[in-house]
């Protein structure tokens, strides 16, 4: 198998099925330069969600999603970084260990956007929960930061993920076994 139909959203694309070893491959979602799919899933998705304040994605392949949503609704959202950035004072960081990158990595928020979630509540968006690490560390940023998790949305459950009742999420996505 070469690639892999997703349906969401009421519409369909075919991924790149991609190894990860093991006999275990992911089908590679990405929404990079996907007009169309990310306005639709930002519109499908807003539709599901808790009350909240503010939107918290990390760095990269949340930001067209999280970018949408927060176009649509009027809410801010704010990026955490994978490097500390020279404009980022006070920042604060925190452990992440992704599936879909090597080795761990750290996550950063600014002590300004640290106070701007002080108190609110905070929507975490991804586009794929799989392990659910990377939620964890925007979990353990808005905690250090005082805000209050309001939800965690995805466009796509990965695996086991798509069993969580914790997520809202649009469409599940295999594992795919060789």
């Amino acid at each position: 198998m070469d690639t892999y139909r997703l349906q969401v959203a009421g519409l369909e694309r075919d991924l790149p099925v991609c190894p990860l070893g093991n006999g275990v491959s992911i089908a590679g979602f990405v929404m990079f330069s996907d007009v169309e799919l990310t306005i639709a899933c930002a519109t499908e998705l807003l539709k599901k969600l808790p009350e909240h304040d503010v939107l918290l994605t990390a760095e990269s392949k949340g930001i067209p999603l999280a970018y949408e949503m927060s176009r649509q609704s009027g809410k801010r959202y704010i990026l955490a970084r994978k490097s500390k950035k020279l404009y980022m004072k006070n920042a604060v960081e925190v452990d992440v260990q992704s599936i879909t990158t090597a080795g761990l990595q750290k996550l950063y928020l600014s002590g300004e956007d640290m106070e701007y979630l002080k108190g609110k509540r905070v929507l975490l968006v991804d586009d794929v929960i799989s392990t659910g690490e990377s939620l964890r560390a925007l979990e353990k940023l808005t905690e250090k930061a005082g805000g209050i998790v309001a939800g965690k949305a995805a466009v796509l459950a990965e695996g086991d993920a798509s069993k969580r009742d914790d997520i809202i999420f649009l469409a599940p996505l295999p594992l795919i076994h060789e």
